[in-house]
């Protein structure tokens, strides 16, 4: 007599199932990793527009020449050299002419 459970083999699909989808998460997880993983933005990684094509700006989301009026971080470490008396006005002038950014 085989009692209450059968052959025993009811459910053992199930934990196959279960044992693929285990196996697949865990080589999902060891590509990211080694990849460094997609993350947010992977269409703009890896050059792919996606359905929505690419982004209007950069994946940080700043124009590629910086937002109109914003200062460099160039001339603000100038500025800021200069605010502190390590700079005359004449070399002041002189590295603002090197950077492209004349007032």
């Amino acid at each position: 007599m085989r009692g209450y459970y059968g052959d025993g083999f009811g459910w053992m699909w199930l934990w196959g199932l279960l044992l693929l989808i285990g196996i697949a998460v865990l080589v999902l997880l060891a590509v990211r990793l080694f990849t460094g993983g997609s993350g947010r933005g992977g269409a703009a990684q890896t050059g792919h527009a996606g359905p929505y094509g690419p982004p209007p700006y950069g994946q940080q989301g700043v124009p590629p020449g910086g937002f109109p009026g914003a200062k460099s971080q160039a001339r603000l470490i100038l500025d800021e050299r200069f605010a502190r008396g390590e700079l005359t006005a004449d070399q002041y002038r002189e590295n603002l002419k090197v950077l492209g950014e004349e007032t």
